[in-house]
């Protein structure tokens, strides 16, 4: 087991402000755990218990941080768009997207969905 979230920032801020609503459920705000910068887009709220994001700008500077992944955001939003191809046929707006994270919870775009860097997915 990764002693990992215990040494990085967590990339939520500590006192909640910015709170999004996609359908029922609440979004928080993701923050550059190096830079503050943001926000990066948005995570649920619920069930979420750490989460660590760095932007760009300061992943090229830094490097990467050993023993974690690095995907840079164009990566991940091309595997975004190949999923919703492969799964739907096309590309989803947003309400799709938020519609079908919820009536397929356990399929492989919504988990992708779920671990998104940005809220415009």
């Amino acid at each position: 087991m990764s002693a990992l979230p215990d040494l990085l920032p967590d990339s939520r801020a500590r006192e909640t402000k910015g709170r999004i609503f996609r359908g029922s459920q609440a979004w928080v705000p993701v923050f550059c755990a190096n830079c503050s910068r943001g926000p990066y887009g948005y995570c649920p709220e619920e069930n979420m218990t750490f989460l660590f994001y760095q932007c760009e700008a300061c992943a090229r500077t830094y490097g990467q941080l050993a023993g974690t992944m690095l995907m840079p955001d164009e990566v991940f939003f091309q595997k975004l768009k190949d999923q919703q191809f492969e799964q739907c046929g096309r590309h989803l707006t947003e309400g799709e997207l938020a519609a079908y994270v919820e009536a397929n919870p356990s399929s492989s775009l919504a988990t992708l969905i779920k671990e998104a860097p940005r809220g415009n997915t």
